[in-house]
């Protein structure tokens, strides 16, 4: 039976694209190069509907330019390159993982360390800055976007930051190192200091929870499709240095 020949239009209905997307794609390296019939019109095989479906499960789990990194790499024949890609990927993850238990065990702390924070002496933006292992003007940039909100000295004019600030500036930092963008940090603060403590926090650390987990269960789809299209693209995998396939039993 001869393999089917697909128009642009037939791979783009088939994932709910248009056909600019199918050309882009192609361009960028996501799809293998297309047959040209006579006439310079594009022929797409079922080849390039395992490399769509690949693409397409990957990208939720790794991102749109690592995606297509990983699929630009399987097709110029570099699968070694695009296996390592995947790694810096999951590497990626485990440590975002580890930074939302830091974050965790952060909030743990300052939630612990509150009464005492509440009766010591406001700090410097130097000093402060030093502690948290940021410069100075990150702090003035976080207190633009309302993140953190020292007051004046009135006598020098220099920011103090009282024990509430600090708790905002530590919990800030925390946040930054989990992705979070100063725009989202900035009204969790704000419930933050309405509530008096860090139980407002509860739902995103729950979220974030649940995003990972999400990355985590898309990363396995995006590799049971792209080992679909491996397979089509250049049979299953050999053996490996002690001869066995990686589906034989160990001796």
């Amino acid at each position: 039976m001869s393999e089917p020949r697909l128009r642009p239009v037939d791979l783009a209905r088939g994932q709910g694209l248009s056909t600019q997307a199918i050309r882009n794609y192609e361009e960028a390296g996501i799809l293998p190069p297309a047959d040209r019939t006579p006439s310079g019109y594009r022929v797409y095989t079922g080849l390039h509907v395992l490399a769509l479906r690949a693409f397409a499960a990957l990208a939720p789990g790794h991102g749109h330019q690592t995606a297509t990194a990983i699929m630009r790499a399987v097709n110029e024949d570099a699968v070694e390159d695009a296996l390592a890609i995947i790694d810096d990927s999951h590497l990626q993850l485990r440590d975002d993982r580890r930074t939302l238990t830091a974050v965790e065990q952060g909030l743990r702390d300052l939630a612990g360390a509150e009464p005492a924070v509440s009766r010591a002496a406001g700090a410097f933006v130097g000093p402060l800055a030093r502690q948290l292992g940021v410069k100075p003007a990150t702090l003035r940039k976080w207190e633009r976007a309302g993140v953190v909100r020292p007051r004046r000295d009135p006598a020098t004019g220099y920011r103090v930051y009282s024990p509430a600030d600090v708790r905002d500036a530590r919990l800030a930092h925390q946040l930054r190192r989990g992705g979070y963008l100063l725009e989202q940090i900035a009204p969790l603060l704000d419930q933050v200091r309405t509530a008096g403590g860090v139980a407002p926090l509860k739902a995103m650390l729950e979220d974030w929870h649940d995003r990972l987990a999400g990355r985590a269960r898309a990363m396995l789809s995006g590799a049971a499709e792209l080992d679909a299209y491996l397979r089509e693209r250049t049979g299953p995998p050999g053996p490996d240095r002690s001869g066995r396939r990686p589906a034989d039993p160990a001796p």
